[in-house]
């Protein structure tokens, strides 16, 4: 009698018609960045530091008090934020405060830790298929740029394609941290023209007040505070994270530029080696990685 169980194992049954193709290969899937949120330090430091500084000269040089004045303040601070949201949309507005609060805690990807992702992808594709990236797409969504990199090897585009789709994303990006900058740095021009304005007001209140020579001095002390007001926060505040804005996208778009790069590599199917020698192009000096000898 012939035994059913051989002969099914000899003739499995066909996968139903609706079933997904089996992924190529398996194998452990590439280790993925390491996305750093801490304290910017170098940012509250040096904010914290300069604002001592000039503390300390003031404790030094007479009373912190007489530097205190709540009308200068409303007319710098209030008339800096209404005449930069003019040259702004509101929308423009918000992300310059979400660029400013991502400034004080850093969260940017490290480039090293990028490439070698970047290299893992490349050999597991090799070794397993584009379908074993799967499971990898799910797992990055913390990280736009290398998630859509992945889903588009997964896909199966032209590489052509792949990248043309990454580099828009990037400069999509770079172009809303460009604007956030652009906020910082009109706030940075406006500050100081408030305090000049602060400073003409307070001199006609002043002039005003001739009959009594006694209060001209401390008028004119506090007509001088708004122009005090506007030279701290455009040259110590919003030009500084203007320039850390800038900063922070100039790294942040080095490394999506790395995952480009893996998708088109991957994409073409060129050999992990020739993208290693194109990371390194775009990596400083001190950042290269080897991963093959």
């Amino acid at each position: 009698m012939t035994d059913r169980s051989a002969i099914r194992n000899r003739h499995p049954a066909p996968p139903p018609a609706d079933a997904p193709p089996p992924a190529a290969g398996g194998g452990k899937p590439p280790p993925l960045p390491r996305l750093h949120r801490r304290l910017d330090l170098a940012t509250v430091l040096g904010l914290s530091s300069g604002f001592l500084l000039v503390l300390g000269a003031l404790l030094l040089g007479g009373r912190v008090a007489a530097f205190i004045d709540i009308p200068s303040i409303l007319i710098v601070v209030g008339g800096t934020t209404a005449v930069t949201t003019i040259s702004f949309s509101p929308s423009d507005m918000r992300a310059a405060l979400r660029a400013l609060g991502r400034t004080m805690v850093a969260h940017t990807s490290d480039p090293q830790a990028a490439a070698r992702t970047a290299l893992s992808l490349a050999e597991h594709v090799r070794a397993n298929g584009p379908l074993s990236l799967q499971p990898m797409a799910r797992a990055t969504r913390g990280w736009p740029v290398l998630n859509r990199a992945v889903e588009l090897i997964v896909d199966g585009l032209p590489a052509d394609d792949a990248e043309r789709i990454l580099r828009t994303e990037i400069e999509a990006n770079i172009g809303r941290a460009r604007t956030a900058a652009a906020v910082m740095r009109r706030a940075a021009e406006v500050a100081p023209a408030m305090g000049l304005i602060g400073t003409l007001v307070g001199l006609v209140q002043m002039l005003g007040n001739l009959s009594d020579p006694s209060t001209v001095g401390p008028a004119m002390a506090v007509a001088l505070i708004t122009t005090f007001y506007g030279a701290i926060l455009g040259s110590m505040v919003f030009s500084p994270l203007a320039a850390k804005i800038d900063r922070n996208a100039e790294r942040e778009a080095m490394v999506d530029g790395l995952y480009l790069l893996a998708a088109g590599s991957v994409a073409r199917q060129e050999n992990p080696r020739r993208l290693e020698v194109l990371i390194n192009t775009v990596l400083p000096p001190e950042l290269r990685v080897t991963a093959y000898e």
